[in-house]
């Protein structure tokens, strides 16, 4: 935007109209209109109303002198496009999931979710405490943005299928939609994987152009009424242990936010983070009661077989990715290393404790 084109006093009005149609944020009496663009549909339960939470809390925080227009996906750009208009500056934030942005950089997947990777209270230890947040940085800032944490929907489910997974041959020539580097594993079994939005996915299995699908859980699973079109739902996901939603600045934004205003950023958004976990965390067994009691959903769970076949294919797709370049093996080794250390805790922490409290006592 060419702030030497606006017109001072009477037209000042009329200025801060026309900057809202261009892509840098509207400046007028020290307040700003910031566009954030999401990849979920409007209003859409725990995804999209998270991105609203996150927008207005900016806003609120900021005591209006940052204004976050919301805009869902297919609004102002398409779902998938949101990561290019704010790189670009046709958007000032984005909320999504950084997998979603792969064909840009592999090594963008570590920031959302990989195969039997971490945990969502892992994934924030990893960001805030083990240097994923200086990683996420340093590549972000190639695209000309700078990323944040911004919510998290937990362990997922691991999909909708239109026939029983029986051992690994059954996912031969399955049409599935998985995004991130979960879709390359099953490409390695075999299955036709492939990435649409979340607003596409029932159509899609309802016409029969895809055979099974992943999303979220029971809670989001419930919303899209998955169970109308699908009649076996799998559990545990693989692909997604700890799915780490974000918001992204555009970096020249960010840069010109005075200090005060970019810590209300990253409060506004460690926020959220929080919340959405507990959110997901008090509506997915609920709903995943619907699913089974009402809706007569027939729930599996993939045998150890399946399971182990699925690990072995994620490990060789987590080591051919590391390779592809020195930025994403340099994320790799920080990822991994912070694993092993994370694998070792909870094994005398949250594995311990969980078996112990499935013991043979009463409690009620």
């Amino acid at each position: 935007m060419k702030r030497r084109d606006f017109l001072a006093g009477a037209a000042a009005g009329a200025a801060v109209g026309a900057a809202s149609t261009i892509s840098s944020p509207a400046i007028a009496q020290n307040k700003r209109t910031l566009k954030m663009v999401t990849t979920w549909p409007k209003n859409f339960p725990g995804l999209g109303t998270g991105a609203a939470r996150a927008a207005k809390r900016i806003t609120d925080m900021s005591d209006g002198q940052l204004t976050v227009k919301l805009y869902a996906a297919g609004e102002l750009v398409p779902a998938l496009e949101c990561f290019d208009a704010v790189s670009s500056g046709t958007a000032d934030l984005y909320h999504g999931a950084e997998y979603y942005w792969q064909g840009k950089h592999k090594a963008f997947n570590f920031f959302t979710a990989v195969p039997f990777g971490l945990t969502a209270g892992e994934m924030d230890a990893w960001i805030h405490h083990g240097g994923g947040q200086e990683l996420w940085d340093d590549l972000a800032a190639d695209f000309n943005v700078k990323a944040f944490a911004c919510g998290n929907t937990g362990v997922q489910m691991g999909g909708w299928f239109n026939k029983e997974i029986n051992n690994v041959e059954d996912m031969k020539g399955l049409k599935i939609r998985m995004p991130g580097l979960g879709g390359e594993v099953l490409r390695k079994l075999g299955a036709a994987a492939v990435t649409i939005p979340g607003g596409e996915i029932f159509p899609s299995l309802q016409s029969g152009a895809i055979d099974a699908t992943e999303w979220v859980g029971p809670w989001n699973d419930l919303a899209f009424g998955f169970y109308k079109v699908a009649k076996f739902y799998y559990y545990p996901g693989f692909h997604e242990p700890g799915s780490t939603l974000s918001c992204g600045v555009n970096l020249d934004v960010w840069k010109s936010l005075t200090p005060q205003h970019q810590e209300i950023i990253r409060n506004a958004t460690m926020a959220e983070n929080n919340y959405m976990m507990a959110e997901f965390n008090t509506r997915n067994g609920d709903s995943l009661d619907v699913l089974i009691n009402k809706h007569g959903v027939q729930l599996r769970k993939f045998s150890d077989e399946v399971m182990t076949e699925i690990g072995k294919a994620s490990g060789e797709v987590m080591r051919e990715v590391a390779a592809e370049d020195e930025k994403t093996a340099k994320i790799f080794k920080s990822f991994t290393d912070f694993r092993k250390k994370a694998i070792r805790w909870s094994d005398m922490s949250d594995s311990a404790f969980w078996a112990a409290r499935k013991l043979p006592f009463q409690y009620e």
